[in-house]
């Protein structure tokens, strides 16, 4: 059992939510809430809402900790609490050694100072010397890659100047523990990249690093262990590669398969239902850039249908089409005899795809008839490595033709 960097006991945060302003907790809001009775306005209605609620968690030392779970988890708010940014409502939180984190961009900067003088004012925060500030600058100005405006007040600074910044104070001030949320998904992918491999490079050399991140591969290669919150709760903890395999898992209960047997019902051939699974047949919402996965298609054929054909079209956020696939290209003989009955498509969707929202589009018909097409009726996501950035192997047909002479 190593040493324990961070201890959390029943922690519970509340946040009081109003309708039309605060709680009242300050003096504007009461001058405010003052004002609005002598006008007649009826008092606001007020609720609690419980962003986390009795997490109890041990990280000890040089252990690097993944934490998931979806918008409104807590995961944000467990960081500010272990960052010791907000308290908690109950329970206790310990920390033993420097934390150093990267919740937002920019936080704890001054945007009158200029990036010198802000990372000697972070690293005055986490308790460091003004010399051992100033032995780590030039490696802090060469990982952010800003020499030129360090000089510059950062009001001036573009949000990924910020973040550059932001990372390097704080994965070089020598803070025990690192904490980063989602912010590096502003950076672009070659930052993201780096910070990925300083954050390991933290975890080889002992520090504690807590990491939230919707980016699942670059969480299970650097995370060994992962939390998922969910409703503010801890759901379980484990194995990162287990614990973000059944969240992944969880998601598709509430949309991996869309019925769709109430469209076009006297059609003589009609799509009833679609759904993406992985190579062992569960639901998916959300792929990995290094997995392949099967769109299938169930149909019911109601009258012999010549020449059938079902269309396969995956369209990216940006609406343009990556993927377009036809049934009769892969089997043709097979699609021309369709005997009425029911019957399974399975299309491959293969690992070429990047990270980014996609919709499945169909088309079922003939070539003698126009068929009808079923729009945007499936979702997915597709998390990790940019596909561009990486080999892809396709098994493309090559040819072997005889030298002359």
């Amino acid at each position: 059992m190593g040493i324990p960097a961070v201890i959390l006991e029943g922690v519970g945060k509340r946040y009081r939510l109003g309708e039309h302003h605060g709680s009242g907790t300050n003096l504007r809001e009461q001058m405010v809430r003052w004002g609005g009775r002598l006008l007649g306005r009826p008092a606001p209605v007020t609720h609690d809402l419980w962003s986390l609620r009795d997490v109890s968690l041990t990280v000890e030392e040089g252990q690097a900790i993944g934490i998931i779970g979806p918008n409104g988890a807590g995961k944000s708010t467990l960081l500010k609490i272990v960052s010791d940014i907000t308290s908690p409502t109950e329970g206790r939180c310990r920390t033993h050694g420097r934390v150093g984190s990267l919740l937002e961009v920019g936080t704890g900067f001054h945007g009158a100072l200029t990036g010198r003088e802000n990372t000697f004012l972070n690293g005055a925060i986490l308790g460091m010397k003004r010399n051992e500030i100033a032995r780590r600058m030039d490696e802090i100005v060469e990982f952010a890659g800003i020499e030129r405006f360090m000089d510059t007040p950062v009001r001036r600074y573009s949000s990924g100047m910020y973040l550059r910044l932001g990372f390097a104070i704080a994965a070089h001030l020598e803070a025990d523990i690192l904490i980063v949320d989602e912010v590096l998904a502003v950076g672009d992918a070659e930052f993201q990249r780096r910070c990925l491999g300083k954050m390991n490079e933290l975890e080889e050399s002992g520090r504690t690093v807590l990491f939230v991140s919707h980016n699942m591969d670059a969480l299970v290669g650097m995370c060994p262990t992962a939390v998922w919150l969910d409703q503010g709760r801890i759901r379980r903890i484990g194995p990162a590669e287990e614990v973000v395999g059944e969240y992944n898992r969880s998601v598709t209960l509430h949309g991996g398969t869309t019925d769709l047997a109430d469209r076009f019902p006297d059609a003589d051939a009609r799509v009833t239902a679609i759904s993406l699974v992985d190579e062992a047949d569960r639901a998916l919402s959300v792929m990995s850039t290094w997995s392949t996965g099967h769109i299938v298609i169930e149909i019911a054929v109601n009258e012999p249908y010549p020449g059938l054909d079902v269309a396969v079209v995956v369209i990216n956020s940006s609406g343009t089409i990556v993927l377009d696939e036809c049934l009769r290209d892969a089997t043709f003989e097979l699609a021309d005899r369709m005997l009425p009955g029911a019957y399974q498509l399975r299309c491959p969707v293969p690992a070429i795809l990047s990270p980014g929202d996609y919709s499945v589009t169909l088309w079922l018909g003939s070539a003698y008839e126009s068929g009808e097409r079923y729009e945007d009726v499936l979702t997915f996501r597709v998390d990790g490595v940019d596909a561009r950035r990486r080999a892809v192997k396709l098994g493309l047909p090559w040819e072997v033709i005889p030298g002359q002479g």
